[in-house]
């Protein structure tokens, strides 16, 4: 796993965290198996990576999101960006930690076979606001739906 790429999740992880508030994979559309959600993965200080999931629905979220900016004049749980030429945006009020024995594979570009990434600038924001929101986490200011401190905990204890 390497930091600012892009992975799916493995089921044995809801399966063993059965958070209601985690981004649940969806299995099948259309009686087809498909990889979704996609989590942006970011590097912690051990063995844990945090993963931030995308959405295409930019217009559902853009409205949340100008809620928060005319109510607290800021917005650190969501960002827009693209992703493959696409409008998509990160949810880091659903990031939640893993470990990579928990990932399923990586998002490959179908077009030119290598993992797809992201622009520095949008790499550095998001960085930054899921730094700061996972902070203010850590200091009991719930920002975050699932409860990534005791998923945490849970992995911790797991790879002692």
């Amino acid at each position: 796993m390497d930091t600012g790429h892009f992975y799916y999740i493995k089921d044995q992880y809801f399966i063993d965290f059965p958070d209601p508030m985690l981004m649940q994979n969806k299995e099948t559309l259309n009686g087809k198996s498909h990889d979704r959600p996609c989590f942006y993965a970011l590097k912690s200080d051990s063995d844990i990576y945090w993963m931030i999931p995308f959405s295409s629905h930019v217009n559902k979220f853009q409205k949340i999101y100008n809620t928060k900016i005319q109510r607290y004049h800021k917005c650190d749980t969501l960002v827009f960006g693209e992703v493959l030429g696409y409008q998509k945006v990160f949810l880091i009020q659903n990031m939640c930690p893993i470990t990579d024995s928990y990932i399923k594979n990586e998002y490959i570009d179908a077009k030119t076979n290598i993992p797809v990434r992201i622009d520095g600038r949008l790499e550095k924001e998001l960085i930054t606001k899921a730094s700061r929101v996972l902070a203010l986490q850590r200091k009991g200011i719930n920002l975050i739906f699932p409860d990534v401190l005791k998923i945490e905990a849970e992995l911790k204890s797991k790879h002692k």
